[in-house]
């Protein structure tokens, strides 16, 4: 019998009647007497999944992104990109366990930093529940699910991009892949890199350059034309050789100014000279009775 408030008398409530109910009563549906407003925040979750990456590439590449992001929206304060950080919704909110740890997402429409010290995860409630429009995940030695459990997570929170990087091209994918999600359901684009994504007025691909001071292939951003932005130590350099470039400039200029002063200060005592010739001309005429005018 299931004690209920209807069936509570003198006569049920018995040391019997408890454990039976104990032992086939289903567990509560403790989801549903959770108060929204008394779960745990971001600073009160994990980070992360303490999950160690197994490869340098898992921190560099979606770094590189976020640096070179830095660079190019540098006057923007509407977007943030995370990497290696928890992402919750209210479901890994209660559990205190993160829904998903990309190596690298971007979100657009919320602030750029939060605090002094920055988000330690990305809690949907706490981010006007903003998904995350791009989510990279890098696929090392040790296979993460990347091509199905992480697809249906992705999927689920409603992450419009979904990116994988590939770099040996293990499991019989493309080293490149971007799947876009449609009626709720992930597309891979069968487009040729790099992929525009339109929402952020870029495009997103391979290219050679160096980072961390190492050159290599890296992943990076595209403009309309499909041509690469410059990784950060390439856009540092790029503006170090064009400075240098506007200094050469202005010294060749500052030269030629210097060339054409002592031209013109010559050219000047020259006509003085002339001038103090015929003047000495003039006198040693007149000298003699001779006006030299006549």
């Amino acid at each position: 019998m299931t004690i209920t408030p209807e069936t509570i008398t003198p006569q049920t409530i018995t040391p019997e009647a408890i454990v039976t109910e104990a032992i086939v009563s289903p567990l509560p549906q403790s989801v549903a007497w959770v108060d929204e407003a008394q779960l745990p925040g971001s600073a009160e979750l994990p980070d992360s999944d303490d999950t160690p990456v197994d490869n340098e590439g898992q921190n560099d590449i979606p770094n590189g992104l976020r640096l070179a992001l830095a660079q190019l929206w540098s006057d923007r304060q509407d977007w943030f990109f995370g990497v290696d950080m928890g992402i919750y919704d209210r479901e890994g909110q209660r559990d205190r366990t993160p829904t998903i740890v990309p190596d690298g997402f971007l979100a657009l429409g919320v602030t750029r930093r939060k605090g002094q010290f920055g988000r330690s995860s990305y809690v949907l409630a706490e981010e006007q529940n903003i998904v995350p429009i791009l989510a990279l995940e890098y696929l090392s030695k040790t296979y993460g699910g990347e091509y199905d459990r992480k697809l249906t997570v992705y999927a689920k929170l409603g992450v419009k991009y979904y990116l994988v990087y590939n770099p040996e091209g293990r499991r019989k994918h493309q080293k490149l892949e971007l799947y876009e999600l449609k009626n709720g359901e992930y597309e891979r684009s069968l487009g040729a890199e790099p992929f525009w994504l339109p929402e952020l007025g870029l495009g997103i691909g391979r290219n050679q350059g160096v980072l961390a001071g190492v050159q290599l292939e890296w992943l990076t951003w595209f403009d309309g034309d499909g041509h690469p932005y410059p990784l950060p130590e390439e856009a540092i350099d790029r503006e170090r050789r064009k400075a240098e470039r506007a200094q050469r400039r202005t010294k060749l200029a500052q030269q030629r100014a210097d060339q054409e002063f002592l031209r013109a200060q010559r050219e000047f005592l020259r006509a003085q000279r002339e001038q103090q010739r015929a003047e000495r001309l003039a006198a040693q005429l007149r000298a003699l009775g001779i006006e030299p005018d006549e």
